[in-house]
């Protein structure tokens, strides 16, 4: 294929591409962040970071509050909520063209949408408790309400993307993704592993209180209330006391019909077809790991607190490694960090399921065992972070700066959906393949399935167990990763390697 689509004086063109790169790597590796591009990296973290929350709820901890109550189907019909984030470029354009030229293009969103976040968590915080406490959990209702948030979360992230591409100097734009990788990844692991530590009763009573209680140190009432403050506080600042400075891109308004035109020529190139093919299907590989094996280890005993204490411990390693990728992402082949992060993640998702497989009979964790699942968490969000931040390095390279909101969105989009569109059918799946059966017959003497968590319900108030025949995890699990590697070997990783010879002018458009 890239045969068919290289020309004969695209070769020269690749070569000093290839020159100039690895000449800009080395400047941008013998510098460092100064002066103003200080300040502007930290407000990025910020504001990636308040991203964060509302995904590290959405993605971490209400699936793993829901799991009590519900099936993985049902899980599957929550992670319905997850979508605004991988179809954002739909509006993308719209953030991208209107705006109040006083106020700044990319303020003109992000201080309206945070508001709106703000006052959200407000409202849900009063209303949260209530729902979580019910018997049979309204999953419509909470479905819509956490949509609603990630598509707040989503736009703010279309204009956050765009003034990355302004906001720092040209030879520390390689940052931007430095800053997305530790402002998401903080506020993910606040509201994801934080939360669910002192939101455990047995971690809060374990280690802070003297007499047991039934509840932990932190509601989720009251953190969504906490960072309802911190949004709208956040935002009052930005108004008050950050300027946004006009750009010569500003000058050169596109309308929205014209962006939607450019991102069509840009969909119709030949080769970022094969990279939106790549970005779409390149998670198959991972995403039975990334969206049931936790919970899987839930479900045998693995407790909460362990759980959260393993990517408390796993935090800090996502930090360095995303300092260290971005470096590691330059040079003539940018993408070369992200090929073997590829190979050692499938290669984690198979540990992580081995593991879930020799989990102890007995139920007790021992510290052995624990161990073994800290050390492949750091492993997996070792290859996810490399593999996160070297492809946002050469999202960067290529994005017309023209159109950056929309340019970056559309790319990260397509990222973000590769790992969005299985998991529905993956949760699905895990259901579908699962034989589970009650110890004792129903009232009309027969054998029922008790995968379901009605199933499971109805079982207990007959006083009988739940039987497993046949887990559907591992089958999926095995099924996702053989089709992973086979695509990486026969597809992922040529189309890669010649993706990334390309000269960053053949991505981008001449808009006049």
């Amino acid at each position: 294929m890239a045969q068919r689509i290289e020309s004969s004086t695209e070769s020269d063109d690749n070569g000093k591409f290839r020159t100039d790169l690895t000449e800009d790597s080395q400047k941008e590796s013998s510098g460092s962040l100064s002066g103003a591009d200080t300040w502007n990296f930290a407000l990025l973290v910020v504001l990636y970071l308040l991203q964060g929350v509302p995904v590290g709820l959405t993605f971490g901890s209400i699936p793993f509050l829901l799991k009590a109550k519900l099936s993985y189907s049902q899980i599957g019909i929550f992670s319905l909520a997850h979508y605004p984030y991988s179809m954002k470029f739909l509006w993308s354009p719209i953030v991208d063209a209107i705006y109040n030229k006083g106020f700044g293009r990319r303020k003109s969103w992000i201080v309206p949408i945070q508001l709106m976040t703000g006052l959200m968590f407000l409202w849900l915080g009063t209303k949260i408790e209530g729902w979580m406490a019910q018997e049979h959990i309204a999953v419509g209702t909470l479905t819509v309400v956490f949509f609603m948030l990630i598509f707040f979360c989503a736009t703010q992230d279309i204009a956050v993307d765009g003034w990355a591409l302004t906001l720092l100097s040209k030879e520390n734009l390689s940052y931007a993704s430095t800053a997305q990788t530790i402002g998401l990844n903080t506020g993910y692991f606040l509201s994801f592993t934080v939360f669910l530590a002192f939101n455990s009763p047995e971690f809060s009573n374990k280690y802070f209180r003297t007499e047991p209680q039934d509840y932990g140190l932190v509601p989720l009432g009251g953190y969504l209330k906490f960072w309802a403050v911190m949004y709208l506080a956040i935002t009052l600042w930005l108004v008050l006391m950050k300027k946004e400075e006009r750009t010569h891109l500003d000058e050169d308004d596109i309308g929205i019909k014209a962006v939607y035109q450019i991102i069509l020529r840009i969909i119709r190139l030949p080769h970022m077809k094969s990279f939106m093919v790549v970005l779409l299907t390149a998670k198959i590989g991972f995403i039975a790991n990334d969206a049931v094996t936790a919970l899987k280890l839930l479900e045998k005993g693995f407790s909460k607190e362990d759980l959260a204490l393993a990517v408390l411990i796993d935090f800090p390693f996502q930090i360095i490694f995303g300092y260290y990728a971005v470096r590691w992402s330059s040079g003539a082949r940018p993408l070369k960090p992200w090929l073997w992060a590829f190979f050692a993640h499938l290669a984690c998702c198979v540990i992580a399921m081995l593991l879930v497989y020799g989990f102890p009979a007995d139920g007790v964790v021992t510290p052995a065992y624990f161990y073994m699942v800290l050390i492949t968490t750091v492993a997996t969000s070792f290859t996810s972070t490399v593999a996160f931040v070297s492809m946002g390095a050469f999202m960067t390279v290529i994005a017309d700066p023209v159109i950056g909101g929309t340019y970056m969105t559309l790319l990260n989009t397509l990222s973000n959906f590769g790992g969005t569109w299985p998991r529905f059918f993956v949760l699905e799946a895990v259901d579908y393949f699962t034989v589970s059966s009650c110890s004792v017959v129903n009232k009309k003497g027969e054998e029922f399935s008790c995968t379901a968590e009605s199933g499971k319900s109805m079982c207990e108030s007959l006083g009988g167990e739940c039987v497993l025949q046949q887990d559907g995890y591992y089958l999926v699990s095995s099924m996702c990763v053989l089709i992973g590697g086979l695509m990486l070997v026969f597809y992922i990783a040529p189309t890669i390697r010649y993706l990334e010879s390309l000269n960053p002018k053949k991505w981008k458009l001449d808009q006049k």
